[in-house]
């Protein structure tokens, strides 16, 4: 709706620079909806803006500029307001168009091509599989499929990857786990279970499941196990019990074990997160980029280029030169990489791969090793500025004013799973995006399972549903129902059909809003406000009229509503039922 006011806009403002009147016209014309009705329906600061340029005072310039508007059906009236302001105040045409432009786009209403099919590379969730996903790991699923969704909607070219940190300690940890349950399911542990662990009932099962496969040809790993109640140190007794299944099994029985947790995991996640609506173009190994030798590769070119030396064994990274708070290991005296390392290595072939942007979205708890990696990128020479690090926080779940565990290792944690299953997939998708991702999120439980209007995502749902029924009520009396195209939108003169007009013109700018700042919970906030509106509308006016063509034009209306509550819980991966 703004095009209709701009263009004008555009023209005065032509007229008057070369009139001499402003010495120039900025490049982004902006134009606000008023708080209050009374003041239009569009208005602009322009004349605030140029005043002092122009030598000329606010209110006299704005004169100048509506002076200078042509002649156009869209604008009814203006007035100046205030210091300066001008308030535009549009004919009823300029809110009806958007029920031709929904009729004409459908489900493409509110996309754009702003992105030009840039190259963007989303990593999101990347959860250590070591567990299965819980709660937490679900809003960061959930963020980073309706970001895809929405800037995808928005014209980018997006490639979404999760990358799977199945090399390293953690895994290896993983892998002791599993053969200690091998061993207490056999009656063979010889000691309580570490507590630094995975002890969760998930690892029982890999046990159990890697007995059946594998019977009892890994027992004989357990002679000379170290004594690790004995130890003092849980991290190093874990360790000893690492290095001592590593020499004990060999490399190949070391591997069948180390994959049965590993591809049991991954593979309970892949399932979670597709039957969640959130899928990848790309699974991305890190132990495949450690075997490629692309780490290698990392390492030796910070080297050659001087970024690196060596203390006390290690290899150091001289992160400092380039923003840092401290230098950082990247390969340890044992001559082992870090974990850092990897990310190196896996972050330079990500710019290689030629995506112009490169958007990583990690856990909140991970904001101290942005500029970590922005340093290393900057040593092999690559342009920092083309990665974005989204930090989205965990969502904390409550039931009732019980904060529920989220610890993996302990196994006291609520999965991905659970939840979806105990409140519906759309309800976890749409609850989880709520909020901006840096804020904190308690997910309410409750609310979530409710069906009432309290519930954000049953009160959108049942407005597009409400429409439907409309339409089948309509049929079952026999009154004949508008075809695209056919209806007279001239009808439409009421207030309340115009405000809600109005706020269907908003969905283009909140998506494109939505995209630029990364901020999913737009596209929620909009739908709710668009609901509100419509069941206002809805309440407060009888659409079924006996007056055809009037009739007609409240269905064509409300169906424009129903198609963008549909286009936006699109993106954000929630259903949009005709039935509720």
């Amino acid at each position: 709706m703004k095009a209709f006011v701009l263009q004008p806009l555009q023209a005065a403002l032509e007229n008057l620079r070369r009139e001499g009147i402003i010495p120039e016209i900025p490049e982004n014309l902006e134009l606000d909806r008023p708080k209050q009705q009374e003041h239009g329906d569009l208005a602009s600061n322009i004349a605030l803006l140029l005043a002092k340029k122009a030598g000329r005072k606010p209110r006299d310039l704005a004169a100048a500029i509506i002076a200078a508007l042509p002649a156009s059906d869209w604008i009814v009236r203006t007035e100046i307001a205030g210091p300066g302001f001008i308030n535009f105040f549009l004919a009823p045409a300029a809110f009806h168009g958007v029920i031709a432009k929904i009729q004409a786009e459908k489900n493409q209403f509110g996309a754009n091509q702003q992105g030009g099919q840039q190259k963007l590379q989303l990593e999101f969730v990347s959860a250590n599989p070591t567990g299965p996903l819980h709660v937490g790991h679900g809003r960061g699923a959930a963020y980073g499929a309706s970001l895809a969704n929405i800037l995808r909607f928005n014209g980018y070219d997006v490639f979404c990857e999760y990358y799977v940190n199945d090399a390293g300690r953690q895994m290896d940890i993983l892998a002791a786990s599993v053969f200690m349950r091998y061993l207490e399911a056999a009656g063979l542990l010889p000691w309580a279970f570490p507590d630094n662990s995975y002890r969760g009932d998930y690892v029982r099962e890999i046990a159990a499941e890697l007995r059946t496969q594998v019977g009892e040809a890994l027992q004989h790993a357990r002679s000379e196990m170290p004594d690790l109640p004995a130890m003092e140190d849980p991290d190093a007794a874990i360790d000893a019990l690492i290095a001592h299944l590593k020499e004990r099994l060999g490399k190949d029985d070391y591997q069948i074990l180390h994959s049965a947790g590993l591809d049991s995991i991954l593979s309970d996640i892949r399932a979670d997160l597709e039957q969640f609506g959130v899928h990848y173009q790309n699974w991305y190994s890190e132990r495949q980029l450690v075997d490629s030798g692309a780490v290698d590769r990392a390492v030796a070119a910070l080297e050659s280029a001087g970024h690196c030396y060596l203390q006390e064994g290690a290899l150091w990274f001289k992160s400092t030169a380039f923003g840092d708070d401290k230098d950082r290991v990247i390969r340890r005296e044992n001559g082992a990489y870090t974990y850092f390392a990897s990310d190196i290595a896996y972050h330079a072939e990500k710019f290689a791969r030629g995506f112009t942007r490169v958007i990583d979205m990690w856990g909140a708890d991970h904001h101290g090793y942005v500029p970590r990696v922005r340093a290393a990128l900057q040593a092999l020479g690559l342009n920092d500025d083309q990665l974005e690090v989204v930090l989205v926080q965990f969502a904390i779940l409550y039931r009732g004013t019980e904060k529920v565990s989220m610890s993996t290792r302990a196994g006291e944690f609520v999965t991905l799973r659970e939840l979806r299953e105990e409140v519906g997939n759309d309800a976890a998708r749409f609850f989880y995006v709520l909020r901006r991702a840096d804020q904190h999120l308690d997910f309410d439980l409750d609310l979530a399972k409710k069906h009432s209007e309290e519930n954000p995502v049953f009160y959108i749902q049942y407005a597009h549903a409400r429409v439907y029924s409309m339409l089948r009520q309509a049929a079952e009396k026999g009154l004949s129902l508008p075809a695209d195209h056919e209806a007279d939108l001239e009808c439409l003169q009421d207030p309340r059909e115009l405000a809600l007009t109005d706020v269907l013109w908003r969905f283009p700018e909140v998506v494109q809003s939505a995209a630029r700042d990364r901020e999913p919970h737009q596209i929620a906030f909009y739908l709710r406000d668009l609901a509100a509106s419509f069941h206002t509308y809805y309440n407060s006016t009888r659409i079924l009229v006996e007056e055809t063509p009037l009739r007609h034009a409240r269905l064509i209306l409300c169906k424009g509503v129903a198609q963008t509550i549909a286009n936006g819980l699109r993106l954000l991966g929630v259903a949009a039922p005709e039935q509720m």
